[in-house]
Protein backbone atom coordinates (compact mmCIF):
# COMPACT_ATOMS: atom_id res chain seq x y z
CA UNK A 1 0.00 0.00 0.00
CA UNK A 2 1.27 3.45 -0.88
CA UNK A 3 1.31 5.51 2.30
CA UNK A 4 2.16 9.05 3.36
CA UNK A 5 5.11 7.65 5.31
CA UNK A 6 6.59 6.11 2.15
CA UNK A 7 6.22 9.33 0.19
CA UNK A 8 7.74 11.31 3.06
CA UNK A 9 10.67 8.90 3.28
CA UNK A 10 11.34 9.23 -0.45
CA UNK A 11 11.50 13.00 -0.12
CA UNK A 12 13.81 12.88 2.90
CA UNK A 13 16.28 10.67 1.03
CA UNK A 14 16.32 12.95 -2.03
CA UNK A 15 15.44 16.40 -0.73
CA UNK A 16 18.05 18.22 -2.85
CA UNK A 17 16.60 16.78 -6.04
CA UNK A 18 13.16 18.13 -5.18
CA UNK A 19 14.31 21.69 -5.93
CA UNK A 20 15.79 20.90 -9.34
CA UNK A 21 14.70 23.14 -12.20
CA UNK A 22 14.55 22.18 -15.86
CA UNK A 23 15.10 23.94 -19.14
CA UNK A 24 12.08 25.77 -20.57
CA UNK A 25 11.52 26.29 -24.29
CA UNK A 26 8.89 26.84 -26.96
CA UNK A 27 7.21 24.10 -28.99
CA UNK A 28 5.52 25.16 -32.18
CA UNK A 29 5.69 28.78 -31.12
CA UNK A 30 4.11 28.10 -27.73
CA UNK A 31 6.24 28.77 -24.65
CA UNK A 32 6.24 25.91 -22.14
CA UNK A 33 6.96 27.05 -18.56
CA UNK A 34 7.59 23.63 -17.09
CA UNK A 35 8.88 24.85 -13.73
CA UNK A 36 5.57 26.61 -13.06
CA UNK A 37 2.96 24.67 -15.01
CA UNK A 38 2.88 21.07 -16.33
CA UNK A 39 1.92 20.57 -19.98
CA UNK A 40 -0.55 18.09 -21.47
CA UNK A 41 0.06 16.18 -24.70
CA UNK A 42 -2.97 14.57 -26.33
CA UNK A 43 -2.71 11.33 -28.31
CA UNK A 44 -4.07 10.45 -31.75
CA UNK A 45 -3.32 6.94 -33.00
CA UNK A 46 -3.41 6.17 -36.72
CA UNK A 47 -2.94 2.41 -36.29
CA UNK A 48 -5.99 0.17 -36.05
CA UNK A 49 -3.93 -2.05 -33.69
CA UNK A 50 -3.74 0.62 -31.01
CA UNK A 51 -5.30 -0.56 -27.77
CA UNK A 52 -6.93 2.67 -26.61
CA UNK A 53 -9.92 2.69 -28.93
CA UNK A 54 -10.96 6.27 -28.14
CA UNK A 55 -7.69 7.56 -29.61
CA UNK A 56 -7.81 5.62 -32.91
CA UNK A 57 -8.57 7.59 -36.08
CA UNK A 58 -8.58 5.74 -39.40
CA UNK A 59 -8.66 8.75 -41.73
CA UNK A 60 -6.66 11.97 -41.89
CA UNK A 61 -9.79 14.06 -41.57
CA UNK A 62 -10.88 12.20 -38.43
CA UNK A 63 -7.40 12.51 -36.94
CA UNK A 64 -7.20 16.26 -37.54
CA UNK A 65 -10.67 16.75 -36.09
CA UNK A 66 -9.74 14.65 -33.06
CA UNK A 67 -6.56 16.69 -32.59
CA UNK A 68 -8.56 19.93 -32.74
CA UNK A 69 -10.91 18.61 -30.05
CA UNK A 70 -8.03 17.58 -27.79
CA UNK A 71 -6.40 20.98 -28.22
CA UNK A 72 -9.67 22.69 -27.30
CA UNK A 73 -9.88 20.45 -24.22
CA UNK A 74 -6.46 21.56 -22.97
CA UNK A 75 -3.72 19.73 -24.88
CA UNK A 76 -0.78 21.99 -25.70
CA UNK A 77 0.43 19.58 -28.38
CA UNK A 78 -0.76 16.42 -30.15
CA UNK A 79 1.27 13.21 -30.45
CA UNK A 80 0.50 11.12 -33.54
CA UNK A 81 1.80 7.67 -34.38
CA UNK A 82 1.18 5.24 -37.23
CA UNK A 83 2.53 2.02 -35.69
CA UNK A 84 1.30 0.57 -32.41
CA UNK A 85 3.93 -0.39 -29.83
CA UNK A 86 1.97 -3.49 -28.76
CA UNK A 87 3.83 -6.78 -29.22
CA UNK A 88 1.15 -8.34 -31.45
CA UNK A 89 0.63 -5.26 -33.63
CA UNK A 90 1.51 -5.36 -37.31
CA UNK A 91 4.79 -3.73 -38.26
CA UNK A 92 4.40 -0.69 -40.51
CA UNK A 93 7.24 0.27 -42.86
CA UNK A 94 8.34 3.85 -43.41
CA UNK A 95 6.20 4.34 -46.51
CA UNK A 96 3.05 3.11 -44.76
CA UNK A 97 3.68 5.30 -41.73
CA UNK A 98 4.51 8.37 -43.77
CA UNK A 99 1.41 8.10 -45.97
CA UNK A 100 -0.76 8.24 -42.85
CA UNK A 101 1.23 10.82 -40.90
CA UNK A 102 1.93 13.57 -43.43
CA UNK A 103 -1.66 14.74 -44.09
CA UNK A 104 -2.38 14.72 -40.35
CA UNK A 105 0.74 16.72 -39.53
CA UNK A 106 -0.07 19.28 -42.21
CA UNK A 107 -3.70 19.46 -41.16
CA UNK A 108 -2.89 20.08 -37.50
CA UNK A 109 -0.15 22.60 -38.27
CA UNK A 110 -2.61 24.48 -40.50
CA UNK A 111 -4.63 24.90 -37.30
CA UNK A 112 -1.47 26.09 -35.50
CA UNK A 113 -1.52 23.04 -33.23
CA UNK A 114 1.98 21.82 -32.26
CA UNK A 115 2.57 18.24 -33.43
CA UNK A 116 4.71 15.43 -32.05
CA UNK A 117 5.39 12.30 -34.12
CA UNK A 118 6.13 8.96 -32.47
CA UNK A 119 8.58 6.88 -34.48
CA UNK A 120 12.01 5.23 -34.43
CA UNK A 121 12.49 5.39 -38.20
CA UNK A 122 14.94 7.91 -39.69
CA UNK A 123 12.93 8.03 -42.93
CA UNK A 124 9.68 8.75 -41.08
CA UNK A 125 11.48 11.32 -38.95
CA UNK A 126 12.77 13.18 -42.01
CA UNK A 127 9.39 13.22 -43.76
CA UNK A 128 7.55 14.27 -40.60
CA UNK A 129 9.90 17.15 -39.80
CA UNK A 130 9.76 18.37 -43.39
CA UNK A 131 5.96 18.32 -43.16
CA UNK A 132 6.09 20.59 -40.11
CA UNK A 133 6.27 18.32 -37.04
CA UNK A 134 7.56 20.19 -33.98
CA UNK A 135 8.56 17.26 -31.78
CA UNK A 136 10.04 13.83 -32.44
CA UNK A 137 8.87 11.23 -29.92
CA UNK A 138 11.86 8.93 -30.37
CA UNK A 139 11.04 5.33 -29.46
CA UNK A 140 14.36 3.75 -30.36
CA UNK A 141 18.13 4.09 -30.15
CA UNK A 142 19.32 2.78 -33.52
CA UNK A 143 20.24 5.57 -35.93
CA UNK A 144 19.91 8.21 -33.22
CA UNK A 145 22.89 10.25 -34.47
CA UNK A 146 21.25 10.75 -37.85
CA UNK A 147 17.91 11.45 -36.22
CA UNK A 148 19.32 14.03 -33.80
CA UNK A 149 20.93 15.88 -36.72
CA UNK A 150 17.54 16.10 -38.43
CA UNK A 151 15.83 17.33 -35.26
CA UNK A 152 18.45 20.05 -34.82
CA UNK A 153 18.24 21.14 -38.46
CA UNK A 154 14.50 21.78 -38.04
CA UNK A 155 14.83 23.45 -34.61
CA UNK A 156 12.49 20.76 -33.30
CA UNK A 157 12.28 19.13 -29.88
CA UNK A 158 12.92 15.48 -29.13
CA UNK A 159 11.40 13.17 -26.54
CA UNK A 160 14.15 10.70 -25.71
CA UNK A 161 12.40 7.53 -24.56
CA UNK A 162 14.12 4.92 -22.43
CA UNK A 163 14.12 1.79 -24.60
CA UNK A 164 15.98 -1.39 -23.59
CA UNK A 165 16.76 -2.30 -27.18
CA UNK A 166 17.25 -0.76 -30.63
CA UNK A 167 13.58 0.19 -30.84
CA UNK A 168 10.34 -0.21 -28.93
CA UNK A 169 9.28 -3.22 -31.00
CA UNK A 170 12.51 -5.12 -30.28
CA UNK A 171 13.24 -4.77 -26.58
CA UNK A 172 15.00 -7.05 -24.13
CA UNK A 173 14.00 -7.82 -20.56
CA UNK A 174 13.58 -5.04 -18.02
CA UNK A 175 15.76 -5.14 -14.92
CA UNK A 176 13.67 -4.80 -11.76
CA UNK A 177 16.32 -5.85 -9.25
CA UNK A 178 17.28 -2.37 -8.07
CA UNK A 179 16.32 1.27 -7.83
CA UNK A 180 15.42 2.13 -11.49
CA UNK A 181 16.56 5.75 -11.35
CA UNK A 182 20.36 5.21 -11.64
CA UNK A 183 19.87 3.11 -14.79
CA UNK A 184 17.54 5.72 -16.28
CA UNK A 185 19.97 8.52 -15.39
CA UNK A 186 22.85 6.69 -17.04
CA UNK A 187 20.85 6.06 -20.23
CA UNK A 188 19.54 9.62 -20.44
CA UNK A 189 22.93 11.17 -19.69
CA UNK A 190 24.44 9.36 -22.68
CA UNK A 191 21.56 10.28 -24.98
CA UNK A 192 21.51 13.92 -23.86
CA UNK A 193 25.23 14.23 -24.57
CA UNK A 194 24.73 12.68 -28.02
CA UNK A 195 21.76 14.89 -28.84
CA UNK A 196 23.50 18.07 -27.74
CA UNK A 197 26.64 17.15 -29.64
CA UNK A 198 24.52 17.09 -32.79
CA UNK A 199 22.85 20.42 -32.07
CA UNK A 200 19.60 19.48 -30.32
CA UNK A 201 18.57 22.05 -27.71
CA UNK A 202 14.98 21.11 -26.86
CA UNK A 203 14.88 17.78 -25.02
CA UNK A 204 12.31 15.81 -23.03
CA UNK A 205 13.13 12.59 -21.13
CA UNK A 206 10.59 9.75 -21.06
CA UNK A 207 11.19 6.67 -18.82
CA UNK A 208 9.11 4.55 -21.22
CA UNK A 209 6.57 3.20 -18.74
CA UNK A 210 4.01 2.35 -21.42
CA UNK A 211 6.23 0.05 -23.47
CA UNK A 212 5.93 -3.73 -23.73
CA UNK A 213 8.50 -5.90 -21.93
CA UNK A 214 8.12 -9.69 -21.82
CA UNK A 215 9.23 -9.98 -18.19
CA UNK A 216 6.73 -7.35 -17.01
CA UNK A 217 3.65 -9.49 -17.60
CA UNK A 218 2.73 -9.73 -13.91
CA UNK A 219 0.32 -6.82 -13.56
CA UNK A 220 1.17 -6.11 -9.93
CA UNK A 221 4.90 -6.04 -10.69
CA UNK A 222 4.37 -3.74 -13.65
CA UNK A 223 2.10 -1.30 -11.80
CA UNK A 224 4.40 -1.25 -8.76
CA UNK A 225 7.30 -0.35 -11.06
CA UNK A 226 5.27 2.36 -12.77
CA UNK A 227 4.16 3.89 -9.48
CA UNK A 228 7.72 3.85 -8.19
CA UNK A 229 9.09 5.66 -11.24
CA UNK A 230 6.30 8.24 -11.19
CA UNK A 231 7.02 9.16 -7.58
CA UNK A 232 10.78 9.25 -8.24
CA UNK A 233 10.52 11.40 -11.35
CA UNK A 234 11.82 14.51 -9.57
CA UNK A 235 15.19 12.79 -9.23
CA UNK A 236 15.51 12.67 -13.04
CA UNK A 237 14.85 16.41 -13.29
CA UNK A 238 18.37 16.91 -11.90
CA UNK A 239 19.52 16.15 -15.45
CA UNK A 240 18.17 19.58 -16.35
CA UNK A 241 15.45 18.66 -18.83
CA UNK A 242 11.67 18.25 -18.51
CA UNK A 243 10.30 14.75 -17.92
CA UNK A 244 7.55 13.31 -20.11
CA UNK A 245 5.36 10.43 -18.97
CA UNK A 246 2.99 8.33 -21.05
CA UNK A 247 0.22 7.51 -18.58
CA UNK A 248 -0.53 3.76 -18.35
CA UNK A 249 -3.81 1.86 -18.19
CA UNK A 250 -3.41 -0.96 -15.61
CA UNK A 251 -6.35 -2.75 -17.22
CA UNK A 252 -6.15 -5.78 -14.90
CA UNK A 253 -6.88 -3.51 -11.94
CA UNK A 254 -9.23 -0.94 -13.45
CA UNK A 255 -11.07 -3.26 -15.90
CA UNK A 256 -14.43 -1.62 -16.78
CA UNK A 257 -13.17 1.61 -15.23
CA UNK A 258 -10.02 1.65 -17.36
CA UNK A 259 -10.61 5.25 -18.41
CA UNK A 260 -9.97 6.18 -14.76
CA UNK A 261 -6.46 4.71 -14.84
CA UNK A 262 -4.71 7.65 -16.47
CA UNK A 263 -6.24 10.16 -14.02
CA UNK A 264 -5.09 7.95 -11.13
CA UNK A 265 -1.52 7.78 -12.41
CA UNK A 266 -1.62 11.52 -13.06
CA UNK A 267 -1.77 12.15 -9.32
CA UNK A 268 1.39 10.11 -8.73
CA UNK A 269 3.15 11.63 -11.72
CA UNK A 270 2.27 15.14 -10.56
CA UNK A 271 3.58 14.42 -7.05
CA UNK A 272 6.81 13.32 -8.72
CA UNK A 273 7.02 16.67 -10.59
CA UNK A 274 6.31 15.40 -14.11
CA UNK A 275 6.51 18.16 -16.73
CA UNK A 276 4.71 16.69 -19.77
CA UNK A 277 1.72 14.34 -19.45
CA UNK A 278 1.07 12.20 -22.55
CA UNK A 279 -2.54 11.09 -22.34
CA UNK A 280 -5.55 9.73 -24.22
CA UNK A 281 -7.82 11.40 -21.65
CA UNK A 282 -7.06 15.10 -21.97
CA UNK A 283 -10.11 16.61 -20.19
CA UNK A 284 -9.82 14.16 -17.29
CA UNK A 285 -6.11 14.83 -16.83
CA UNK A 286 -6.61 18.58 -17.08
CA UNK A 287 -9.31 18.37 -14.39
CA UNK A 288 -6.97 16.44 -12.09
CA UNK A 289 -4.08 18.87 -12.57
CA UNK A 290 -6.33 21.90 -12.13
CA UNK A 291 -7.71 20.43 -8.91
CA UNK A 292 -4.25 19.66 -7.53
CA UNK A 293 -3.33 23.34 -8.01
CA UNK A 294 -6.09 24.40 -5.63
CA UNK A 295 -4.26 22.98 -2.60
Amino acid sequence: MLTLEKISGLLELNRAAATARVKEFSVGGKKCRFNAQPVIMGVVNLSADSWYRESVCLSAAAAVERGKILAAQGAAMIDVGAESTLAHAARADAAAQTSKLIPVIKGLRAEKIPVSVETYSPAVTRASLEAGANVLNLTGTAGSREIFKMVAAHDAAVIICFVAGKNVREVGDFDLTADPIPRLREFFSRQIELAQRHGVEKIFLDPGLGFYYKNLQDSAVRVRHQMNVFLNTFRLRELGFPICHALPHAFDFFQDEVRCAEPFFTVLAALGKTDLFRTHEVPRIKAVLDTLKVF
